[in-house]
């Protein structure tokens, strides 16, 4: 069913001014039956009717479309998300090269570069804390039959493919995300006001008045002054608190917290207090409160797909960034409790997968795989084991990660050799791409013409570039895979609670999700059907991307009262 908004006097009224135009279509794009236009009071309805017939929704964006749905009352199985869509076939390189594609490749994306580092986001202009790589203004108001079009030309890129199977499970997969992302927004994180004010009041002091510091803060710039014996300074000002330590003897050439740890002083404690608590205050302070939280929930919007790598990011509120200061006042309603499930070392256990080796999917057998395989190569240093595995998947080579890689390689060498490979794809300016078929973009004009040597000095630049770029696509293959994998395990968990939920039984919902983590707001009466739940499709995603593979992916549950407990 393909939905668009309705043309003006599009022949029906309704008292918010809102219409949708429906047009029912086939598998392959093709309409099956006339228009109809509805008003948003009866949208409810029409979609109960269609629902009735197991159809998929057609839209070009979801959250403009499925939000107004679920305000409305009504909420949809599944859905095709053209957009999503159209940025993963102007990329990928399962796809064809048919018209279609090869349009969206010449207006597509490409990396961008800050000295010569491929940038994997790029900021969304209202949100400066958040992240989105698709941030140009997308087509609003299309007609029905536009959209038709592009679904036509989407589906038989699909069909093109010489990895159908894996490119369809991507789309659908990322569709399903755009409505779990929808669907937690409208539902929220519930959040407990009166909590995170006493929590405020406990770090902060009382609510200032607007535009003044906190008591806590005016007590630590008072000390700082004092300390660095500079009774005006601002130390909210980096220009101003970079010359106050300097003139106190304090070399730095940042303020960075990790920088300062390095000197000491006794204004540098304090230094670090004040800047620990006035990011609590300017990042989730009282404006924070009042701006995000409404009727017990905190509903950010999340971006699906928002990073190159297919993660997600969110605009507004700081989502994906919830410290753990005020966790606590993320508590169920009465009645509920908190499912908090997270992937155990995702990336290593996609990265078995990917390579299919053997042995690295024998250490991964069980909850904890940096102790499986400690236990073969590391005298049992879980510790060790964890460094060198990170250092394998970022492209360490110097410090303590590059010294323990080598021992990796000798254990692990088809893992091992997936990843180099990627990295040299990667310097010589090639395109990798996920295990769905989510490929990064190709390099851009600068990348190339500083490739284009000359000299000795430039020869050394360019290699710098081209090996920043290997680390790049190195973890591209592994964070892109396993935001796959995410992907499905949602849309199971998703499925799953449905059902339950049609058959009569209140399950819960999903309201949170951050990269390997979900967290749901579950009916306290049936917790075990929800760990079950939770477990099953981890499981069943798995089988999904990879088939029956001897490797476990195993999740972690918390079922906790408050947010902060599940960790």
């Amino acid at each position: 069913m393909v939905l668009a908004p309705a043309a003006p006097g599009a022949g029906t009224a309704s008292r918010d001014g809102q219409a949708f135009c429906l047009q029912p279509a086939d598998a392959t794009g093709a309409p099956t039956g006339p228009a109809a236009v509805v008003s948003l009071a009866d949208l409810p309805g029409a979609v109960r009717r269609a629902e009735q017939g197991r159809v998929r929704w057609v839209w070009d964006t979801t959250r403009s479309s499925y939000l107004p749905m679920l305000k409305a009352g009504a909420s949809v199985e599944r859905c095709h998300d053209l957009t999503l869509t159209r940025n993963i076939l102007s990329l990928s390189e399962f796809a064809p090269g048919s018209d279609y594609v090869l349009s969206l490749r010449r207006s597509a994306v490409t990396d961008e570069e800050r000295d010569g580092l491929p940038r994997q986001v790029l900021p969304v202009p209202d949100s400066p804390d958040q992240f989105t790589l698709f941030d140009s203004p997308q087509p609003r108001g299309r007609s029905v039959h536009e959209l038709i079009r592009e679904l036509q030309d989407q589906l038989a890129a699909v069909a093109g493919s010489s990895r159908r199977g894996r490119l369809q499970l991507l789309v659908a997969a990322e569709s399903a995300g755009a409505l779990i992302a929808v669907e937690m927004e409208y539902a929220g994180v519930p959040w407990r006001e009166d909590i995170h004010e006493q929590i405020l009041a406990g770090f902060l002091g009382p609510r200032p008045r607007n535009g003044e510091r906190p008591l806590e803060l005016e007590r630590l710039v008072a000390r700082l002054r004092e300390l660095l014996d500079n009774p005006r300074f601002n130390p909210d000002s980096a220009q101003e608190l970079l010359r106050a330590l300097h003139r106190a003897g304090i070399e730095v050439k940042s303020t960075r917290s990790w920088e300062l740890q390095e000197h000491n002083h006794p204004a540098i404690a304090p230094l670090l207090e004040y800047k620990k608590l006035s990011r609590l205050h300017s990042a989730n302070g009282w404006t924070w409160l009042d701006t995000w939280v409404r009727n017990g929930r905190f509903r950010p919007e999340y971006i699906v797909g928002g990073v190159v790598t297919g993660r997600w990011a969110s605009r507004g509120g700081g989502a994906l960034q919830i410290p753990q200061q005020i966790r606590d006042a993320a508590r169920p309603d009465p009645g509920h409790k908190l499912v908090v499930a997270d992937a155990a070392q995702l990336e290593p256990r996609v990265l078995a997968a990917l390579a299919q080796d053997s042995a690295l999917a024998a250490a991964a057998r069980g909850k904890d795989l940096y102790q499986g395989i400690a236990d073969v190569g590391f005298g049992g240093d879980r510790a060790k084991a964890k460094v060198a595995m990170l250092g394998a998947m970022y492209g360490a080579t110097t410090g303590e990660s590059g010294r323990l890689v080598p021992q990796l390689t000798r254990t692990y060498p088809r893992a091992i050799g997936i990843l180099e490979r990627a990295a040299r794809t990667g310097e010589a300016g090639g395109i990798v791409s996920s295990y769905l078929g989510r490929s990064c973009a190709t390099p851009s004009e600068r990348w190339l013409q500083a490739q284009r040597t000359t000299t000795a000095e430039e020869q050394r630049r360019a290699d710098s570039i081209a090996r920043t770029r290997g680390r790049f696509t190195r973890n591209f293959i592994i964070q892109s895979t396993a935001a796959e994998w995410a992907l499905c395990w949602l849309a199971e968990l998703r499925r799953r609670l449905r059902s339950a939920a049609a058959d009569g039984t209140y399950v819960g919902e999903l309201v949170f999700f951050l990269h390997d983590e979900v967290m749901l707001h579950a009916n306290a009466d049936q917790i075990q059907l929800v760990c079950r739940i939770v477990e099953e499709s981890a499981a069943e995603a798995t089988r999904l991307m990879f088939g029956p593979i001897p490797i476990e992916f195993a999740v972690s549950i918390a079922v906790v009262d408050s947010y902060a407990d599940a960790k």
